[in-house]
């Protein structure tokens, strides 16, 4: 493609690739020179031109000698409209989900049942790029802008017609997910987390709107949980742009929750929708996976899905890695759950989930992670010592902090529980005291295959572990 095309300028350099890190840059690429909160990459751009760039997005006052400057008063946005230019096609239904929890469970159900339909579909987020056929790794729930776009313009080149991808409030505010149309948006709910980056709640919510007062196309569609305290807020704004709207939940309209039963291998839910009462047996347990499946259904209808067939395909879903995922049933006959659950309206939720099915005691194990909001640690330590009937402080993902000054932040909120620093032995702890009856749960890590110990990455895998310690 010729830079003229891309930026109307009539300049017939051939572009070659579009990149944001100037170790990156082959001849013919455009460079996004972008102000962060580590590294200016207005830095390098002499450095970017010296290896080939043919074009520099950076702000109007960057002063560029030797390659086209792309002037914007909102770099990120601009390189990201150019990019998707370039990379385009892409498949020709997306949609993306955004909220503090559950945007991995709602994509990849979206992907499952889109799947059921026929479709050759696709989920891009925290599990990675996941298919039918496959599932790649890569590192972030929302990827940088060139590896977000390559990817789905990879996934069309293959043969994917549908996608959907998680919408994180560090990926809307950087423009990570701009620039290709996005037919359909969903909101699951917005509880505190990422304040070490946002400052503020109401920034963090206003990163999340972006999606549905920017991002969606026009004449796109908003999926909205209505049983968060937020969401009429979300409401409010769909209808001042004047989207179409579908709610979900007990308090919504499209999709409305009659009743929930739990059962021994998942839940049942009464809906009412057009006028007419579903009975839907659902194979995953707990109220916030009903939310998941309910809003990925809503996505489904959003693109065109049939309501009865949907509904019906919801018995048929399969759990999300690391999702209130069980991983094994230890000797003395107590099930081990693994949960992503790192926040503590997230640790409410899993112990919520699991209550019903405990006879006995429920026992959780979890940390907090290292470089990441201190605020929420001692808040989710108090979550667990409220609910759960035994609470074990391990580590998490450390980081670059003191692993013990971490546990310390956890214990305020839960000064009786007990401390073991190694996550194995907490773990093997755990499930050396649950007896039949009891149910223990393996909070923070989810599907995550190591543990980031200073800038190390050791492996480790909570599914793994609780499998080796029960054996």
């Amino acid at each position: 493609m010729l830079l003229g095309a891309l930026t109307g300028t009539g300049d017939e350099t051939r572009v070659t690739g579009f990149a944001i890190d100037h170790r990156k840059i082959a001849p013919g690429t455009v460079f996004g020179a972008f102000r962060g909160s580590t590294f200016n990459g207005e830095d390098f751009i002499p450095q970017a031109i010296a290896s080939g760039a043919v074009a520099v997005v950076a702000r109007p006052e960057v002063e560029i000698e030797g390659a086209v400057h792309v002037a914007a008063e909102d770099p990120r946005r601009a390189f990201a409209q150019l990019a998707a230019r370039f990379f385009a096609p892409f498949p020709e239904t997306v949609v993306a989900v955004t909220g503090t929890n559950g945007k991995t469970s709602n994509v990849e159900l979206t992907r499952q049942l889109w799947r059921m339909r026929g479709h050759h579909a696709a989920s891009i987020g925290t599990l990675g790029v996941t298919t039918a056929d496959d599932q790649v790794t890569t590192g972030l729930t929302t990827p940088d802008i060139v590896t977000f776009l390559s990817n789905m313009a990879g996934l069309a080149r293959e043969g994917v017609t549908h996608a959907a991808f998680e919408a994180s409030s560090h990926g809307l505010s950087q423009y990570r997910t701009e620039g290709l149309p996005v037919r359909a948006a969903a909101f699951t709910n917005f509880t505190r987390d990422h304040l070490d980056y946002h400052g503020t709640m109401e920034a963090y919510f206003e990163a999340k709107m972006r999606l549905f007062t920017e991002v969606v196309e026009p004449d796109g569609t908003a999926i909205v949980w209505m049983d968060d305290p937020k969401s009429a807020e979300v409401v409010r704004r769909c209808r001042e742009r004047g989207i179409r709207l579908i709610t979900v939940g007990a308090t919504g309209e499209t999709l409305r929750l009659i009743e929930r039963t739990p059962s021994q291998l998942g839940q049942i839910l009464i809906l009412e929708a057009e006028g007419q009462r579903h009975t839907v047996n659902l194979p995953l347990i707990g109220a916030y996976q009903a939310a998941n499946a309910l809003t990925a259904a809503g996505l489904v209808l959003a693109t065109g899905g049939d309501l009865a067939q949907t509904l019906a395909n919801l018995a048929r879903v399969q759990p999300v890695r690391g999702r209130l995922e069980r991983a094994v049933i230890s000797r003395a006959g107590a099930p081990v759950y693994v949960d992503y659950a790192h926040t503590p309206d997230a640790i409410e939720a899993a112990i919520a989930a699991l209550r019903p099915h405990a006879k006995g005691r429920l026992i959780i194990v979890f940390g907090a992670g290292g470089d990441r909001d201190v605020g929420k640690r001692s808040q989710m330590g108090a979550t667990a010592a409220r609910l759960a009937d035994l609470v074990i402080v391990t580590d998490d993902n450390p980081r670059s902090e003191d692993p013990a000054a971490i546990r310390r932040n956890v214990l305020e909120g839960a000064p009786h529980a007990r401390e073991i620093g190694g996550r194995r032995a907490a773990i093997a702890a755990a499930i050396a005291e649950a007896g039949a009856g009891d149910i223990v749960l393996l909070a923070g890590k989810g599907h995550e295959q190591g543990q980031i110990v200073g800038d190390q990455v050791l492996p480790f895998d909570d599914v793994q572990v609780a499998r080796e310690c029960a054996a």
